[in-house]
């Protein structure tokens, strides 16, 4: 059995995230939240809330059977770009400068071994 999760329009860039994604992937769930809770980088908070939310609907999912954590697996997590806004900053002589604030979408797919 197996169950996805997927955070949409977070605040930190693609290429940020997958340096903390690609951690995780294809590791037990157990291990991959030790992971990402002691991990030093900002867009691991992130990855957890989507994976913990991901081992949260495969509970929910199946219902009345007991499942834990050490016998689940992460089995997809990936990265996709989100919409990015453009801001403009004043720079010297009358120019501006292009300020681009990037988001992505995390999915992670959790199964059973």
């Amino acid at each position: 059995m197996e169950a996805k999760a997927i955070t949409r329009y977070i605040g930190s860039s693609p290429r940020k995230m997958r340096l903390v994604i690609d951690l995780i992937r294809g590791i037990p769930v157990d291990k991959a939240i030790e992971i990402l809770h002691f991990q030093p980088k900002h867009a691991s908070k992130d990855a957890e809330k989507t994976l913990r939310s991901a081992v949260a609907n495969l509970i929910n999912k199946e219902d009345g059977v007991k499942v834990e954590t050490s016998e689940l697996v992460v089995k997809a997590a990936f990265v996709d770009q989100g919409p990015t806004a453009k801001r403009i900053s004043p720079a010297p002589m009358g120019r501006a400068f292009r300020i681009r604030k990037r988001s992505c979408h995390v999915t992670i797919v959790v199964a059973t071994k």
